[in-house]
């Protein structure tokens, strides 16, 4: 018996469309997913403007290695029933009392208004805020300042 030699499928210009529209729906969709995380997980910007900051790196230098001779430790915020608290310690890890501690607390993409909050202490070293800290991510800016000495931090809170 001889084998069946049928027609061979052709390549159409059906098949040239489907090829080309399901490349451009994956290359699509891939990049709305990637622009997607990109969006959601965005921290907003670092500095404004950049040569600004640049002007002012070295005085940033200074102003960090002063505050590391302080010897001050301070811990992460933590969110208890919508305020804030930290405790911080001085260089012989006693407890840094009568400290005035303030906090700019920024929504990372704008979508609030910033919050600004003031602590008192409660106990020894440890400071809570006064006011509540709504819901959500916040980057917050922290001065502390105690004697004439001044510490800045940079602390998000979730």
């Amino acid at each position: 018996m001889k084998p069946e030699t049928g027609n061979p499928k052709r390549f159409t210009g059906y098949h040239a469309t489907a090829m080309i529209v399901t490349f451009f729906a994956v290359v699509v969709s891939v990049n709305m997913v990637m622009a997607r995380f990109a969006v959601s997980t965005f921290g907003g910007t670092v500095v404004d403007n950049s040569y600004v900051a640049s002007q002012k790196y070295n005085l940033w230098l200074e102003e960090a290695r002063k505050q590391q001779a302080y010897g001050w430790k301070t811990s992460r915020l933590i969110r208890v029933q919508d305020k804030l608290t930290m405790t911080v310690l001085s260089a012989n890890d006693s407890a840094l009392e009568d400290a005035e501690i303030t906090a700019i607390a920024e929504h990372p993409v704008g979508r609030a208004d910033p919050v600004v909050l003031q602590f008192v202490e409660d106990g020894a070293g440890t400071y809570v805020s006064r006011d509540e800290l709504p819901e959500g991510r916040w980057k917050l800016r922290i001065t502390i300042n105690h004697r004439g000495n001044k510490m800045a931090l940079a602390q998000e809170v979730l």
